[in-house]
């Protein structure tokens, strides 16, 4: 069975699944709320990743040009003491791959990143982000959650984004006006003793 397969039938006709990153431009077509790159990661890295106490996993928030992001996000995890191999030197890689990437579709010289470690219920109610369009990625833990609203405070179904797989969204100022019943949250986690690792990237320029 395909991943799209896998979707509420109501989600499914809004997101874009992508088998990799060059096809996130779905995200232009006009029915499109959200693409995501389905991926999973490697099982060394998630072993290695969730052995990590939470200090140790790099937190901060960054305005830069794309080209400048691997160097920074190694200064934030040298301030977070995480341990340097190969894991770290990907983990490095794949973001400033993503804002790469996040920033050619956006058409921006500069991005706004977001590196977060999160342990509460923040963001935990389904909205639209005001802003043209926002890529998230959880490296750890629980991924991102959207669906329909259709007029209610929830969906009735929930889908949860797989950890390690890019889902970019469009926000309230595209360009062309959003299907605005497709919203997303953080996952409610508070008491769980779960510490999620997320990413966050927004144009630098909007």
């Amino acid at each position: 069975m395909s991943v799209a397969a896998e979707l509420p039938r109501e989600a499914a006709t809004q997101v874009a699944v992508v088998d990799r990153t060059e096809a996130l431009d779905s995200i232009f077509q006009p029915d499109c709320a959200a693409a995501v790159w389905y991926r999973g990661l490697a099982p060394e890295f998630e072993a290695w990743i969730e052995s990590l106490a939470a200090w140790h996993l790099p937190e901060g928030r960054l305005v830069l040009q794309a080209n400048r992001i691997e160097d920074a996000v190694a200064q934030v995890c040298d301030m977070a003491n995480m341990p340097h191999s190969t894991h770290r030197d990907w983990l490095i890689s794949d973001i400033a791959g993503l804002g790469n990437r996040f920033a050619v579709l956006m058409g921006v010289d500069h991005i706004r990143l977001r590196l977060e470690r999160v342990s509460d219920n923040a963001c935990s109610k389904f909205h639209i982000d005001t802003m043209t369009a926002r890529l998230v990625c959880t490296y750890r833990g629980t991924g991102t959650q959207y669906g329909v609203v259709n007029g209610l405070p929830e969906p009735d179904s929930i889908t949860t984004t797989p950890t390690g797989s890019p889902l970019l969204l469009k926000g309230h100022l595209w360009p062309d006006a959003p299907p605005l019943q497709f919203k997303h949250r953080s996952p409610p986690i508070k008491g769980s003793g779960e510490t999620r690792l997320l990413l966050v990237l927004d144009p630098g320029e909007e």
